[in-house]
């Protein structure tokens, strides 16, 4: 596969237009999640996280009609590989984090980078479950196979994206439901332009650039 080229400012600046033209419902699905998962302790995670997938990708697409707050429970459509994607990657990311923190001087260093690193890795799959209904093996492969093309640049947006999508936590963590969504965003817009031979044209009037195809395993 050839190198896939990472538009590092484009995707933060279309997605952060995406975030503010949608702020409201974006937001008001944040919350809706982020106390779900933490009533469930985790356990549904993985649905919500595809239920707020799909409302930033159809909002980047342009549907009509344009999703609402209750789109974020159709992420239980994909309830099983979207449970097995959070629950065996985040179950792998941190016992591989555990043991390497009980490494003197380097370990917390490198148990930080392990957890970058698979975000970065991952980083397409859910989408990929959600988007072509691939099963999380397969979607977190595919996923794999296109940023290790350009892995440490694609670290970069990640690990940026992430620091932007945590900041609200500060606020006594409820905040996060306000910029995770910035997160959520910046990474469809990467994920469109990535993946875009496996979608149609965008629709008319759409302001975010998809017309670069790079994953020509599609």
């Amino acid at each position: 596969m050839e190198k896939v080229e990472v538009k590092f400012g484009e995707w933060f600046e279309n997605g952060f237009t995406l975030y503010k033209k949608n702020f409201v419902v974006l937001v008001l699905a944040s919350l809706i999640a982020l106390l779900v998962s933490a009533a469930t302790l985790g356990i549904l995670a993985g649905p919500m996280i595809a239920g707020m997938l799909l409302i930033t990708l159809r909002f980047h697409d342009g549907e009509d009609p344009k999703p609402e707050v209750g789109t974020l429970f159709k992420g239980f459509d994909y309830f099983l590989n979207s449970l097995l994607f959070v629950v065996v990657w985040g179950a792998a990311v941190l016992a591989a984090s555990f043991l390497l923190a009980l490494v003197p001087c380097i370990g917390q260093l490198a148990a930080l980078f392990v957890i970058y690193a698979a975000q970065t890795a991952l980083m397409f799959g859910m989408f990929l479950i959600v988007d072509l209904g691939m099963d999380f093996w397969s979607a977190s492969q595919r996923s794999y196979r296109v940023v290790k093309t350009n892995f440490w640049i694609f670290l970069g947006f990640a690990v940026v994206a992430g620091i932007i999508g945590s900041i609200g936590g500060i606020a006594c963590g409820i905040g996060v439901a306000v910029t995770a969504p910035i997160q959520a965003c910046a990474f469809t817009v990467a994920y469109r332009d990535v993946f875009s031979n496996t979608r149609p044209e965008p629709v008319v009037g759409n302001e975010i650039n998809e017309s670069v195809p790079a994953d020509s395993e599609g």
